[in-house]
């Protein structure tokens, strides 16, 4: 706008509402900047070692989720730290997984092997990441017993009852005759 005959430079001109915003978001990012450098090394380093927890967190949780499939009851949670910067940093995670039973052992046990690969699926896993796999394995290999065990008496059941009713019992005489 002109006013007396020359640009009054603390007015903005109505004709171009977005240079406004461009003006004060130029004004952000040097205080940003400003900002930036008045950090110490120390706390510049500290930020990168955030920065690089963040993304091996982040990096963690998405191998359990791409891994879990249905046993993933939902996303995952993260713990955060603030940096130097005022930013926000993922410094620990959780993925909430199921692990119960199901209803048969020929259910539960894929399940738990399921549940064995999606715990074991980032390349560093954790001490509760092996946790919950020997609880999988334990419940896999009870799953195993409890079949085998069923299948025995099964088997021993249908022996006892084709002997009780001489089913399949041809004299094996017949062939010396």
């Amino acid at each position: 706008m002109k006013v007396g005959g020359f640009l009054n430079s603390s007015l903005t001109r109505v004709s171009n509402p977005y240079e406004q915003t461009v003006v004060q978001k130029t004004a952000d990012e040097t205080k940003e900047t400003n900002k930036q450098e008045e950090l110490t090394t120390s706390q510049k380093s500290l930020i990168a070692r955030l920065q690089a927890t963040d993304q091996a967190v982040r990096k963690h949780e998405a191998a359990h989720i791409a891994a879990g499939g249905g046993v993933i009851r939902s996303g995952a949670n993260f713990i955060y730290q603030e940096g130097p910067d005022k930013k926000q940093y993922a410094v620990g995670g959780e993925v909430s997984i199921d692990t119960s039973t199901e209803a048969t052992p020929e259910e539960t046990i894929p399940k738990m092997q399921l549940i064995k690969t999606a715990a074991l699926a980032p390349s560093d896993p954790s001490s509760t990441d092996y946790q919950v796999a020997s609880t999988a394995t334990m419940l896999e290999m009870q799953a195993r017993l409890e079949l085998s065990l069923q299948l025995k008496e099964e088997l021993a059941n249908k022996n006892v009852s084709q002997y009780a009713n001489n089913e399949n019992s041809e004299s094996k005489f017949s062939i010396y005759a």
